[in-house]
């Protein structure tokens, strides 16, 4: 096979965005040029690598053992590129981040504070639901990956950096946001707004429930922490959610935290890669301020 490193990389951007002219932006190149390029690689594969149904690209088998192929290759030339960099005592290159929605609560703001230090790194960050982030851990795609709940059938590389309590909420005016001590039996009449099934919290919220034989009387699962605290406002439940979202505090936008016995459930921040997969240079880099950072959202 005579394939170029360049054909590689604009292979593996038309995997990663499913788009023969999108992956031609992402490679600075034509749509023709991507075209005849990728036709190229197919010829010199000599089977049928992808297929566009509905102007959609679907790899096939051997497309998707080229990507994986293509993608340790890049990471590899990266670290290649990062470790000679820190020889030069430069510290530079990209940082590729996926995290679960609430992750986005302080991420991003950890993220400021690296580029800040290390303006010379690009940084891309992927915010998706949980089984976005474990399709993209499976896939190897990204450094590193933050969520709260990790899957256990994928050996990682496995760093618990911050709690991620889990409390009660009702709405402001409700009768139970002035009670000074509640039970979880003062509950049961409630409706409860939940995330959806499959989500990081409601996993750890239906073992807590499991463990103290307490079945919540559900209304709504919703995917999104902010609509979850605009239903809770608006009277229409109470929920169970990650501090985080409240950014830390005991009132917030319409609800409040409760004093429920039990809670806050107690849940962690993981940061995780496949085990075997050697982090970059900036990776590492990243991972010691993340935990150096991580003290100040504890206090």
């Amino acid at each position: 096979m005579n394939i170029t490193f360049r054909q590689l990389r604009l292979f593996l951007a038309l995997a990663d965005t499913g788009s023969v002219s999108r992956a031609a932006r992402a490679c600075h190149v034509t749509q023709p040029t991507a075209s005849m390029q990728l036709r190229e690689v197919s010829e010199s594969v000599g089977v049928p690598l992808y297929e566009v149904i509905s102007r959609r690209v679907h790899l096939t088998e051997a497309g998707r053992d080229l990507a994986r192929t293509a993608r340790s290759i890049a990471d590899d030339w990266a670290a290649f590129e990062q470790r000679i960099d820190a020889t030069k005592g430069l510290t530079r290159g990209q940082l590729r981040v996926a995290v679960v929605s609430t992750a986005k609560y302080f991420v991003p703001r950890l993220l400021g504070t690296f580029c800040a230090q290390y303006p010379e790194i690009d940084i891309s960050l992927e915010v998706l639901n949980r089984d976005g982030v474990v399709q993209r851990l499976r896939d190897n795609q990204d450094d590193l990956y933050i969520m709260s709940t990790p899957p256990t059938d994928i050996d990682l590389e496995d760093q618990v950096v911050m709690p991620n309590p889990l409390v009660v909420i009702a709405a402001n005016a409700h009768p139970l946001a002035r009670r000074r001590q509640l039970e979880l039996a003062d509950l049961s009449s409630l409706r409860f707004i939940l995330r959806e099934r499959g989500s990081g919290t409601r996993m750890a919220v239906d073992a807590h429930f499991k463990r103290f034989r307490f079945k919540p009387n559900l209304r709504l699962e919703l995917g999104s922490n902010e609509a979850i605290k605009e239903a809770v406002a608006g009277n229409l439940g109470v929920s169970v959610i990650s501090s985080h979202a409240l950014h830390g505090l005991a009132h917030e936008h319409g609800v409040s935290v409760l004093n429920v016995a039990g809670f806050p459930i107690e849940s962690h921040w993981h940061v995780v890669r496949q085990k075997g997969k050697q982090a970059s240079p900036v990776a590492r880099v990243f991972m010691e301020h993340l935990i150096a950072q991580s003290g100040k959202w504890t206090r």
